[in-house]
């Protein structure tokens, strides 16, 4: 099976597009205000409507207020919402669109019991935990803390870059590999390079095994 890519924060439309044409399965968008990679709805409904067909778009939220989530599925065109925070599961599932639950990693963390509390995600987004973050840290966990099998897709985040993303397709076999600031020249600007490497990479990951 061929790993697919999610590239998450951008803010600029450009840099989206390039994601596109080097052959992202889906692009973050993140609505989370203390984060660098924060966009608006303005900027949000900009970068969708310049992507071409057979890009998913995914809106990251952290433990954000129903109405405002509303307020933005009524205005940008979102294919999955990715819950960043201490959502429960009840809260995930309000708003009829498929979503991911993401886990920052820790020894103590339950990933079988996860995946039977959120067992209608479309995946768990496993990334490294960080006490003063919900993820975009560039940290790296230990990818032995994962198991060897999870009745939901497992998207591996944290840390990752061109460097390592062989091996994460290798060791992990996991359903998708998600970046943010290992492809990006700052925070918030991707680098076309950059990107387009850490695609190479988990292509050639994958034709490997």
């Amino acid at each position: 099976m061929r790993t697919r890519v999610k590239i998450c924060g951008f803010t600029r439309v450009e840099d989206a597009v390039c994601a596109a044409r080097l052959g992202v399965d889906a692009i973050g968008l993140v609505f989370y205000p203390p984060s660098p990679r924060n966009i608006d709805i303005e900027q949000a409904v900009k970068i969708v409507n310049a992507l071409p067909a057979f890009v998913s778009v995914i809106a990251l939220f952290v433990d954000e207020q129903e109405s405002q989530i509303r307020k933005v599925l009524e205005q940008v065109s979102i294919d999955c919402l990715q819950f960043h925070g201490d959502e429960p599961a009840d809260a995930c599932r309000l708003y009829g669109k498929p979503y991911m639950k993401a886990v920052r990693m820790q020894k103590s963390i339950d990933i079988p019991g996860l995946a039977l509390q959120y067992h209608d995600a479309a995946g768990l987004l496993l990334d490294a935990y960080h006490p003063g973050a919900k993820g975009g840290t560039g940290s790296r966990f230990d990818w032995e803390l994962i198991p060897e099998q999870c009745a939901l897709p497992i998207i591996l985040a944290g840390g990752l870059d061109e460097n390592n993303a062989r091996q994460a397709v290798q060791t992990v076999r996991p359903y998708a590999l998600d970046v943010s600031s290992g492809v990006e020249a700052e925070k918030g600007v991707k680098d076309a390079l950059k990107m387009a490497a850490f695609i190479r990479e988990v292509n050639e990951g994958d034709r490997i095994i």
